[in-house]
């Protein structure tokens, strides 16, 4: 057997002992529903929000001090202007209550912002020709809204009905393609996502080798097989488990899919991405594999040299900082996928994942996808490569031919070949 098909299957051996390991275990039950969880508390802080926002729309209020005479021209105009917001905008605006005006409307329009049982953004005195409208922090929408109505309750006065001038048929069409707007909202969505993924499912790698070392395995590893292996072996069990858990949700989502509300599929019809289906799909999956094993890659070298649990954790937060950072270049990316940024997170290893797949929903080309594969790819080896070799002689304290003579003079054996 030659040395590669020799490396191979000894990395293959210890991909299938990490991956046994690791889901052979009942702690993987509760990362594999980990998704579940976090959508739950999402879910219940999003509800939460939801209810002080309505609650807090419902005291809503703007005031028009207006003459008798003027009180239900005002009224039919806010019903008209009104009709042009959705229900739950969140630029509706309050409210219209109508009250006659007093001896003084300036300082009864002021007094209206100090009610209790309602938050009044904008109230309106004086003549509709010249109105004054006073409004408050946060409200000048609401004091435009107002200026509106009282322009069109003049103006149907003025023509003597309010009745609608124009009577005109809406009819719906169906879009055959994706609109510039709906492919920049795949690709950041895309891009988001990819980076969620990687940074889940990746994170296991970085106390694998520390584990180890604690425990002396590493040692028997390393005198059994070449550390390229051990290292690019970890990669492979630790990527079989994220495979499972990809599967694992994939097909919750296939068949949750089938409940959805029928009237979701036209709001979808905007979204898109330029490369089509199922190149997309196909191409997002490459970049989820060469993203997680970057990053994996990285982590299994950078928690290899930390001999203790805080050392872990002290090296947790510039790793997130630094995942961040290469989100926020993708992100930039997406929103000028020709510009300097863009080709700048092209290069960088850790981003150009992020910033192809965000690439893939705005341009139809495919051949910088192959390109920006082979350059991963090209990275993955190096950073195991790396990795290993800074395992060996900053930890183990040995490295060719050197390490070999200095077992010899110890007495130690020389490594076994591991089966």
């Amino acid at each position: 057997m030659s040395a590669f098909g020799k490396g191979v299957r000894q990395a293959l051996t210890i991909a299938r002992r990490d991956f046994v390991a690791a889901v052979a275990t009942p702690t993987f039950l509760v990362f594999l529903l980990a998704p579940l969880l976090m959508v739950g508390f999402a879910t219940i802080g999003g509800l939460g929000a939801t209810m002080v926002d309505r609650t807090a729309a419902t005291h809503l209020r703007i005031v028009a001090l207006a003459a008798p005479e003027w009180q239900a021209p005002l009224q039919a105009a806010d019903t008209r202007l009104r009709s042009l917001f959705a229900a739950g905008d969140d630029n509706r605006p309050g409210d219209l209550m109508v009250e006659t005006p007093g001896k003084t409307p300036e300082t009864q329009a002021r007094a209206m912002f100090q009610m209790r049982d309602a938050e009044v953004t904008a109230v309106l005195y004086g003549p509709l020709e010249k109105p004054v409208i006073l409004y408050s922090p946060g409200g000048k929408a609401s004091a435009t809204y107002l200026t509106q109505v009282a322009e069109t309750a003049l103006r149907d006065a003025r023509l003597g009905s309010d009745a609608p001038v124009t009577q005109p048929t809406l009819k719906p069409i169906v879009r055959t393609q994706a609109t510039v707007t709906g492919q920049g909202h795949i690709a950041f969505l895309g891009a988001f996502v990819l980076f969620i993924l990687t940074l889940m499912l990746s994170s296991q790698a970085i106390g694998t080798m520390a584990e180890e070392r604690s425990n002396k395995v590493i040692e028997v590893l390393a005198a059994a097989v070449p550390l390229e292996s051990v290292f690019f072996g970890k990669l492979l069990g630790i990527f079989g488990v994220a495979l499972l858990f990809l599967a694992f949700w994939a097909t919750i989502g296939f068949n949750a899919v089938q409940f959805a509300p029928p009237d979701i599929a036209p709001n979808l019809q905007n979204l898109g991405a330029a490369v089509g289906f199922p190149a997309y799909p196909l191409l997002f999956f490459a970049y989820f594999v060469m993203a997680f094993m970057l990053m994996s890659a990285l982590l299994l070298g950078i928690g290899a040299q930390a001999a203790t649990q805080r050392e872990l954790q002290m090296m947790s937060l510039p790793i997130t900082i630094g995942n961040m950072a290469m989100l926020g270049l993708a992100s930039a990316a997406a929103s000028n996928p020709d510009g300097t940024v863009a080709m700048i997170a092209t290069i960088i290893p850790f981003s150009s994942p992020l910033a192809m797949i965000a690439r893939a929903a705005q341009s139809p080309e495919i051949w910088p996808h192959m390109l920006a594969l082979g350059w991963q790819l090209l990275w993955v080896a190096i950073i195991i490569s790396v990795a290993a070799r800074w395992f060996r002689r900053g930890v183990l304290q040995s490295g060719g031919p050197k390490g070999r003579r200095r077992r010899r003079r110890n007495g130690s054996p020389e490594p076994t070949p591991l089966t």
